[in-house]
């Protein structure tokens, strides 16, 4: 069976992440002097909407649904040459999904919440100044796992133990930006290449479900 604990604020998450953030990208600046003298390294801010989705076969689950959620985080952008750069990233990323259920006519909708500290390493190729292409690798860490209920069970949310699904998940990312000076507006599709589960009741449920989301993101570069 799952184990439930008492669901707690995400707020130490938060802010490890956060600490983990700016020591990275200080991290990059301080070694990319080698990009600098080709081109400028950009560092910035981003975040938007996550739609997010997953299979699993559930006894009376219907209508299963993307979870609507959302990402944040930094990047930094170093050149290589005038049409190819190296884009790292570090975001925390909500992922899942949700379904409604009819068990023996009880109603009700659950959402299925999986958050990460997420990596991606992306190659960005550049279509001028304003378009740029970019696909790779991403890795991600499970900070904390949940399921939010609501219907005729109850209403609530209830903290999963995270040690029923694999903590590293890690997986395929592309997409595009489209720049606006220091401003862009962007579009992802990641797709994981990890099982969620690693309990045998984890197993039963999500079988050999994977994440998979897409993002519309904005943001800007502080240099």
């Amino acid at each position: 069976m799952f184990c439930f604990q008492p669901i707690n604020v995400m707020n130490n998450s938060v802010k490890t992440l956060m600490v983990a953030a700016f020591f990275s990208v200080g991290s990059l600046l301080l070694n990319s002097s080698d990009a600098l003298a080709q081109g400028k390294a950009r560092v910035g801010l981003k975040g938007g909407l996550n739609a997010s989705s997953l299979y699993y076969d559930s006894q009376g689950a219907t209508n299963k649904n993307e979870r609507i959620g959302f990402h944040a985080g930094v990047f930094s952008q170093i050149p290589v040459s005038e049409f190819f750069a190296i884009q790292p990233e570090l975001l925390y990323m909500t992922k899942g999904a949700s379904a409604t259920y009819n068990v023996i006519g009880f109603n009700g909708k659950n959402t299925f919440k999986l958050n990460y500290a997420e990596l991606p390493v992306l190659a960005t190729f550049k279509l001028g100044q304003a378009v740029e292409l970019q696909a790779g690798p991403y890795v991600s860490y499970l900070l904390n796992s949940n399921i939010n209920s609501n219907g005729d069970f109850g209403s609530g949310s209830t903290a999963v133990n995270r040690d029923n699904f694999n903590k590293v998940d890690y997986g395929i990312a592309g997409g595009l930006n489209l720049y606006f000076g220091k401003a862009f507006i962007g579009a992802r599709y990641e797709q994981g290449l990890q099982n969620i589960a690693n309990s045998g009741a984890a197993n039963t449920i999500l079988g050999n479900a994977k994440n998979g989301v897409g993002l519309l993101s904005v943001g800007f570069s502080v240099n």
